[in-house]
């Protein structure tokens, strides 16, 4: 874990990518709370007036980071549906794993992606919603591809269908991050079992 008062070197005129990755690795060590403007002006080493030059308060930042993780989540699943090596089954397996992997090894930035603090609260900005909707039309598009190859119910809507796989993974993962479930080595089987139920519907 980084030093709270340890400095992080930027490139010139590269200010903001590194105020919001920072700030990604601010969260990860001490939560959404443990983030603060100026802490951020801090790790880095710059003014806080610097930081206010690219984000007017911190509900601006935690947007930037929230669509910093919605951007690596979608090269993540790009990488899975561009694979060519891959069967329909194989890359369907593959998103279960990697989306409940990666999940639980950034659980302030999931939090922060899907929780309260930026929807609920309706404290979205557009960038955000730029980035964040068509990560799930991304997952929808994949589900009517999973269809058509027969994977998935054919017959069902495929909105619905998205919807529901992608409530499933992250109500396994909620257990996770929360705590409810705290034997984690069972990962691979709960992904295996997701995987089972959704292609053997198909073939009752």
């Amino acid at each position: 874990m980084k030093q709270a008062n340890k400095k992080t070197a930027y490139h010139h005129g590269d200010l903001r990518s590194s105020l919001v990755e920072t700030g990604a690795e601010m969260i990860k060590d001490a939560g959404i709370e443990g983030l603060s403007l100026r802490k951020l002006a801090e790790r880095i080493g710059v003014s806080r007036t610097a930081t206010y030059h690219h984000f007017k308060n911190k509900n601006d930042l935690l947007c930037a980071i929230a669509a910093l993780g919605f951007i690596q989540w979608t090269n993540i699943s790009n990488a899975i549906f561009d694979d060519k090596g891959l069967s329909g089954e194989e890359k369907f397996r593959q998103f279960v794993h990697q989306y409940i992997t990666f999940a639980t090894e950034n659980a302030s930035i999931y939090e922060l992606m899907f929780g309260k603090t930026i929807w609920k609260k309706n404290n979205s900005d557009q960038a955000l919603r730029d980035i964040a909707y068509p990560s799930f039309n991304y997952q929808l598009e994949m589900t009517k591809t999973w269809q058509q190859q027969g994977l998935l119910i054919e017959d069902e809507n495929s909105l619905r269908l998205a919807q529901v796989t992608w409530g499933t993974l992250h109500g396994i993962v909620r257990l996770l991050i929360d705590g409810i479930y705290l034997d984690t080595s069972h990962i691979d089987e709960m992904c295996e079992c997701v995987v089972k139920v959704f292609i053997q519907q198909q073939k009752l």
